[in-house]
């Protein structure tokens, strides 16, 4: 799969314009799923030295991207005449989605198994381990 990673919030904690700490296995992950052949992008508001200093922090720790705020890596960047930055991806991994950003080991999980939310939520729901109610769970009975 071609796969959309954003950087802060999700690979890092958010503390831009600074690089925050490493969001734990959230690098390791990546990793995995680049040696399992699918294609990683980051994909940041990020640009110039900030953007440099992004993929250089991931790097350094043996992260290679695909490409970089791109669909391919042989995109020019005056070419790119998209009305929006969006990019064609399979799939985006980013801490802004509707739910929030599960753990590394869930994302692993989902894209290694090719699972969805609701085939988690079936998981969940068949677990024969009592779970707390949530917040929401508790107003809408």
């Amino acid at each position: 799969m071609l796969i959309a990673v954003d950087f802060d919030g999700t690979i890092v904690e958010h503390r831009y314009p600074a690089i925050g700490r490493e969001i734990p296995f959230a690098i390791e992950t990546l990793k995995r799923l680049r040696d399992e052949r699918h294609k990683i992008i980051l994909w940041t508001v990020r640009e110039g030295r900030l953007l440099d200093e992004a993929v250089a922090f991931c790097r350094e720790r043996g992260l290679e991207f695909y490409a970089v705020n791109r669909d391919y890596p042989e995109e020019e960047e005056g070419r790119n005449n998209h009305y929006s930055r969006k990019l064609k991806v399979d799939l985006f991994i980013d801490d802004r989605n509707l739910g929030g950003l599960p753990d590394w080991g869930t994302i692993y999980d989902m894209v290694h198994n090719r699972l969805t939310y609701e085939t988690l939520l079936e998981r969940e729901s068949s677990d024969e381990t009592p779970k707390k109610k949530g917040f929401l769970s508790k107003l809408f009975k």
